[in-house]
């Protein structure tokens, strides 16, 4: 009751004049490039509680109840006198107008939406609205270029850029080498794609409370690019104007050195509530990799997202807020991505196995149903799958590219792998034909994970599918290297053959079997937890399963570097930027010399004077005692994620 009394005096203090109106402006008025922030302000707002908040929209026509999120109005330190501010960061250009609205929640009245935030708690139901603010806009009314990103095409002298204007008038890309003058650039045309409402397989997707009007998303590949050079670009057009201008380092497939930042389950960041959580730690994982390739400097590098994008799940202006977000490395890398089940999962999808009655049926996407996610990207290759409702088909399901001394492949965890579907067939295909002696590491991508101890049982008969449908193939064609995402969290296991742990270092000779490892903690904050480990009952809260060699709680990402004679992925945490686990895979067949087995004992076996190394190194190789934790100081996940 102590709190009570200084509220009730507030709410006299700040009784409004008769006569006096409530104003709300924003400003400015209109965005350009160099503005990052909005500031919306009150005054004269009467009786103010705690609960009053801001609602953001767009467009200006949309409901009350049709807001894109809200915030409250206390985040301003004098909220109590009826007049505040508060700052938003630079919002992105939907390609039509924000408006703000204030409306007030008087203390004990509960929410009458019948709309529910991602806790299942009722969201605010727009009831007594007090004030509405002067329209901002972008400036150039949507016409001006955003969303900008880079993808490699298929041919190697190719640099695919794809960004959105709210028309689809004529735009180009203009782009030329580091050197040559402007006004001898290059320049290719861009196609204009779109999608529709209607074209949406459910709610919130086709609901007036989730669409918004997605824009043209333009499609334009440069061409004839020499490897390994710094190029320069800018994309609009004379009439709707350009944008600003962006650099990338062309793909060398003959280069002797791959680069790549890898992470999955991003998700968007936005900066008002909204109807479910929106951590900053996806712009926190933008914001560590921009520092490393600031530090590669002219070396190319891509990054690879392996699966729930944006996180959208059928809210269409979140997709806007996701390519903002991500643009500042995506504008200058290649990005590239493979679908997830919040891409895609609805229980219209034509994909139902018997064994996936719990897998395949849920409401993950949204109603996006894919769409949205085959129009915005566009990956090398031609997969793709018909919705079987009139909308695009589905694409970007499976493909695979070079860069350097690496061979990635992606794949559709969502859509059918099993022995005898187009895609098995295209696995088994492209990794019959690698070309070893030019891309001798190989790097497998796809979002659900083949391994991982998280009790998250629901997967369980898919992981099963996957080992029975795909592992044979990793095994037999050599595949280094298997990335994962789904899971929230960071975990390597050693090199799996059938469940079997091949060789429990972190450092080691290829052992003829690829090293699982579960990236998906870049942004998104739920997870399930570990799996209990039950021949340890002893030890406290969920010990790794033998074959688990490091799994941590941290937000981040990975970071694979890789020469002709070794790969090594790191795990870079976003707390503090630092190294937090790592793994070095070393080549083991007639393309390695053997004088890297001494450099591999020498380093990490401590045995000095070795007679006959290049005999012993088979024996030797499976092994070696790597540097972890034993089964006596099983460390709780907690402490990881202290």
């Amino acid at each position: 009751m102590r709190s009570a009394v200084p509220f009730l005096l507030l709410h006299l203090a700040v009784t409004v004049a008769a006569g006096d109106v409530t104003t709300l402006t924003a400003t400015p008025a209109t965005i350009t490039r160099s503005d990052q922030w909005i500031t919306v302000r009150w005054s004269n707002l009467p009786s103010p509680s705690p609960l009053d908040y801001v609602a953001v929209y767009s467009p200006p026509s949309s409901g009350d109840l049709d807001y894109l999120g809200f915030l409250f109005l206390n985040a301003s330190a004098s909220w109590g006198t009826g007049a505040g501010s508060l700052v938003l960061p630079r919002l992105p250009d939907l390609r039509a107008p924000y408006q703000f609205r204030i409306f007030q929640w008087p203390p004990g009245e509960r929410s009458s939406n019948t709309r529910l935030d991602q806790d299942r708690d009722p969201l605010p139901d727009a009831r007594h609205r007090a004030a509405v603010s002067n329209d901002v806009r972008a400036e150039g009314n949507g016409s001006r270029p955003a969303q900008v990103h880079l993808a490699f095409a298929d041919a190697p002298d190719e640099m695919r850029v794809m960004f959105v204007c709210g028309d689809a008038g004529k735009r180009t890309v203009r782009y030329g080498v580091l050197g040559r003058r402007e006004e001898e650039w290059e320049e290719a045309p861009a196609e204009a794609r779109t999608y529709e409402r209607r074209q949406m397989c459910g709610y919130p997707a086709n609901d007036i409370v989730g669409w918004r009007d997605p824009g043209f998303v333009f499609d334009a590949v440069m061409k004839g690019l020499q490897p390994g050079r710094r190029y320069f670009y800018k994309v609009g057009s004379d009439s709707g104007g350009w944008s600003e201008k962006y650099s990338f380092i062309s793909r060398d497939i003959e280069a002797n050195e791959t680069i790549a930042f890898l992470f999955g389950d991003l998700g968007t960041y936005v900066p008002y509530n909204t109807y479910f959580r929106t951590p900053e730690e996806s712009l926190s994982t933008v914001k560590w990799i921009l520092r490393d390739l600031e530090a590669i400097g002219d070396r190319a590098a891509l990054v690879s997202h392996i699966g729930d994008i944006s996180y959208a799940k059928g809210y269409a202006w979140l997709w806007d807020h996701f390519f903002e977000q991500i643009e500042p490395i995506a504008s200058s890398t290649p990005y590239h991505v493979c679908i997830g089940n919040h891409e895609y999962d609805w229980p219209s999808q034509p994909w139902k196995p018997s064994w996936a009655a719990n897998i395949y049926n849920g409401k993950d996407s949204g109603g996006e149903c894919g769409i949205p996610y085959s129009i915005k990207f566009r990956m090398p290759g031609n997969s793709s799958l018909s919705t079987g409702t009139g909308a695009p088909d589905t694409q970007n399901l499976y493909y695979s590219l070079d860069a350097g001394v690496v061979h990635f492949v992606y794949m559709s965890t969502e859509t059918d792998f099993t022995q005898g579907s187009a895609q098995h067939d295209f696995i088994k295909a492209d990794l019959e034909r690698v070309n070893r002696s030019r891309t001798p590491f190989i790097v497998f991508q796809g979002h659900r994970p083949m391994y991982t101890s998280s009790n998250y049982t629901r997967d369980t008969a898919h992981r099963e599918q996957m080992i029975q449908h795909l592992e044979q193939l990793f095994v037999k064609h050599n595949v280094t290297l298997a990335l994962w995402g789904h899971i929230h969290r960071y975990e390597r296991f050693c090199p799996m053959k059938n469940y079997q742990c091949l060789n429990t270092s972190s450092s080691f000779v290829y052992p003829g079997a690829p090293v699982h490892v579960v990236i998906g903690m870049s942004g998104q904050d739920y997870q399930p937890s570990w799996e209990a480990r039950p021949d340890h009952p002893d030890v406290p809260i969920f010990p790794q399963p033998e074959r688990s060699m490091y799994r941590g709680g941290e937000f981040g990402y990975t970071k694979l570097t890789a020469t002709r004679e070794k790969l090594t992925l790191v795990y870079i945490g976003n707390h503090d930027g630092q190294v937090h686990d790592m793994v070095e895979i070393f080549l083991n067949d007639n393309s390695m010399p053997v004088k890297l087995a001494p450099k591999l004992i020498w380093s990490y076996m401590g045995i000095a004077g070795c007679v006959m190394v290049s005999l012993l190194v088979g024996i030797l190789a499976g092994f070696v005692v790597r540097r972890k934790r034993d089964s006596g100081r099983w460390i709780p996940v907690d402490n990881e994620e202290a």
